[in-house]
């Protein structure tokens, strides 16, 4: 049971990005996979990363993690903002690129690490765990997109704009919390 609150909270952030990717009015329904592929995966990944690395990347990770979050998701939102002002043929020659997924994948899952330093110290299955991860992380992100593109649908710069908004705030909140 512990393992699955641990992928929920994990998927929270991968979630809302999706929902932020979503909204951009150049999402294609195979965008809904390669969300899930990405963030279900680099979450995995990480976690599996994070229980091998042990202490020392937890150090790491605890003290530059928040402001390499910050950075990765700041970016891409002010990216965001910006196409969300010209011209949606424009703007959708850089909608969601495997650079930017790559990016936003590994902005969500640095806490993965950590948490994955955590269960190689419990009596934890690290590997039944990364894959209970991978699959729930996966599988909210692909609603997140199908949700914020529902939402979008209509909306087009507006939504792309509101997206932008909440990946940087996301970013700041890194920060804070």
């Amino acid at each position: 049971m512990t393992t699955i609150f641990l992928a929920l909270s994990l998927a929270v952030d991968a979630f809302a990005v999706s929902v932020a990717q979503g909204l951009s009015p150049c999402f294609k329904k195979i965008d809904v996979v390669w969300l899930a592929l990405y963030f279900g995966g680099f979450q995995a990944g990480m976690t599996l990363l994070g229980a091998f690395l042990g202490s020392h990347f937890s150090d790491l990770v605890g003290a530059f993690g928040p402001w390499i979050a910050f950075l990765l998701l700041a970016g891409i939102g002010v990216q965001m903002v910006r196409s969300s002002r010209i011209c949606e043929e424009e703007a959708c020659s850089t909608g969601l690129t495997h650079r930017r997924m790559l990016v936003l994948a590994l902005a969500t899952s640095i806490d993965a690490a950590a948490a994955g330093v955590s269960l190689g110290l419990q009596q934890v299955g690290v590997l039944y765990a990364c894959v209970v991860i991978g699959l729930t992380v996966g599988g909210l992100s692909a609603v997140g997109g199908l949700a914020g593109e529902r939402v979008g649908t209509g909306l087009h710069k507006k939504a792309e704009l509101v997206g932008g908004l909440v990946l940087i705030g996301l970013g700041v909140r890194s920060l804070i919390l």
